[in-house]
């Protein structure tokens, strides 16, 4: 029998504010374990919490961005569990009455736009974090990230492969980037995803026994999670065994999903409105507001780039994938207005750089003002191409600007016709065989003698001119 997979996923984004949820601590990462503490995120007795407005508009600017209907009201509730990293037992969230409902993103598929549609966005805070010693049985608690706030979006069961998932993932933390209100970095865990997961029969409209998926700490680790858990329960379904409902923990090490615990219910959180905090009241004047702040979200800047510079489609994907590096393209071409050719210069040479050395556009050495004086020099014929990238190469790595690289070492393009003309003839005089050859027919051996021309010149020779004369000496 052929399985369809059925997945749904619960994205946890930490919101870049500058302090936590209900009280005035830094949510700033990498500080020493229990500094960025105060007795209202400690949960001590005779505190109570105050709502960070930040918090809420942040999350309504999601929720616009993803065309969610915001609630003008909204309650906070009280959701109750023990365990060491949260130290008032229960943990603040929304439940009943979130504070957005009813959105969608579009992804583009091999099939296809598809529609994710997402049930719900809600605000909440987020626990402690516990360290396991290596070397003995003791764990330690760090209360840093209590309190930082969470925006957790829950999509509907929209999802039917582990691609889908990781491409709706990827959309997803581009707005979220777009909108400046999470920097979606999924090794430090500002960015997190679980996946409810379960498989029916194809064709069929119910839903199957699903599982949980955590500890899925990158868009390639969400995809091979999701590949093992479909291969895990299509083998248990198609030897009669039962999936069991419960939470399973991705284990990067061994590529596996591993028996985590039970699946929860909500009524096992025990949930009722939190009574320290007084509801969220949004009207439509403050949604006007937040709406008017919104920037041009990558779905509508690819679409401009389609159309205001012409570029194809995979060009205008790649350079809104980012809006720091969209504003890096559009800094260029407004200063060298020829897209295509800043655009083939980006996604090759840009880009390579910045993967080879793990680098950010954010914190590139090559300024959009330097990339604009390399392309000038290219486009009046100062340097070749060839020396061109070379060139580039070298502001990589040392930040250097490309006319003084070009003038240091001497790599300005030959253009003088005598000097090129002198380079040809002596190729011709070293090569009299493959000049014989060409002249009786093996016309192939033109691109030989180009070769051999920038060879001599160091690569400085024009190509355009170093034809012209070629041609005209194998006559």
């Amino acid at each position: 029998m052929e399985y369809e997979p059925v997945i749904g996923l619960e994205i946890h984004a930490q919101l870049l504010t500058r302090s936590k949820i209900f009280c005035g601590c830094s949510t700033t990462f990498g500080a020493g374990p229990n500094t960025h503490t105060c007795p209202v995120c400690l949960g001590m007795p005779g505190v109570l919490p105050v709502l960070n407005r930040s918090v809420v508009e942040f999350t309504m600017k999601m929720a616009l961005a993803t065309h969610c209907t915001i609630a003008p009201r909204s309650e906070f509730a009280r959701k109750n569990y023990f365990y060491p990293d949260l130290p008032k037992g229960y943990q603040i969230s929304q439940y009943e009455l979130p504070l957005a409902r009813n959105g969608w993103v579009d992804i583009e598929t091999e099939k296809g736009t598809k529609r994710i549609r997402i049930h719900r966005i809600h605000v909440e805070e987020d626990a402690g974090k516990l360290i396991h010693d290596e070397h003995r049985s003791t764990s330690y608690v760090d209360f840093n990230r209590t309190g930082v706030p969470l925006m957790e979006i829950v999509t509907e069961p929209d999802l039917h492969s582990s691609e889908d998932a990781a491409t709706f993932l990827r959309a997803l933390r581009e707005i979220l980037r777009y909108l400046d209100i999470c920097d979606g970095n999924m090794e430090e865990g500002s960015l997190r995803c679980d996946a409810n997961i379960s498989l029916r029969p194809a064709g069929t409209s119910g839903l199957g026994v699903k599982t949980e998926l955590k500890n899925m700490n990158s868009f390639k680790n969400v995809q091979k999670a999701l590949d093992f858990e479909i291969r895990r329960q299509r083998a248990l379904l198609e030897t009669n065994e039962p999936v069991v409902q419960e939470t399973r923990l991705w284990d990067t090490g061994r590529s596996v999903t591993l028996s985590m615990r039970g699946k929860e219910e909500a009524h096992d959180y025990r949930y009722f409105p939190d009574p320290d905090l007084v509801p969220v009241e949004v009207d439509q004047a403050w949604i006007d507001e937040v709406r008017a702040s919104l920037p041009e979200l990558p779905e509508a800047r690819r679409e401009r780039f389609l159309k205001d510079y012409g570029l194809p489609a995979y060009d205008a994907q790649v350079l809104t994938s980012s809006k720091a590096l969209a504003n890096y393209f559009e800094t260029v071409v407004q200063a060298f207005p020829q897209p295509k050719i800043v655009s083939n210069w980006i996604m090759s040479e840009l880009l390579r750089e910045l993967n080879r050395n793990d680098g950010e556009i954010e914190r590139c050495p090559v300024a959009p003002g330097s990339m604009v004086e390399l392309l000038h020099l290219l486009d009046t014929g100062v340097v070749s191409g060839k020396i061109a990238k070379a060139v580039f190469e070298e502001m990589y790595a040392t930040g250097r600007g490309a006319r003084e690289i070009v003038e240091a070492k001497g790599l300005t393009q030959v253009r003088d016709e005598g000097t090129i003309e002198a380079i040809i003839d002596e190729v011709l005089a070293e090569n009299p065989k493959e000049v014989e050859l060409y002249r009786g027919g093996r016309e192939k051996l033109f691109g030989f003698f180009v070769g051999q021309v920038m060879r001599k010149s160091k690569g400085k020779a024009n190509p355009g001119l170093v034809n012209e004369a070629l041609r005209k000496k194998l006559e």
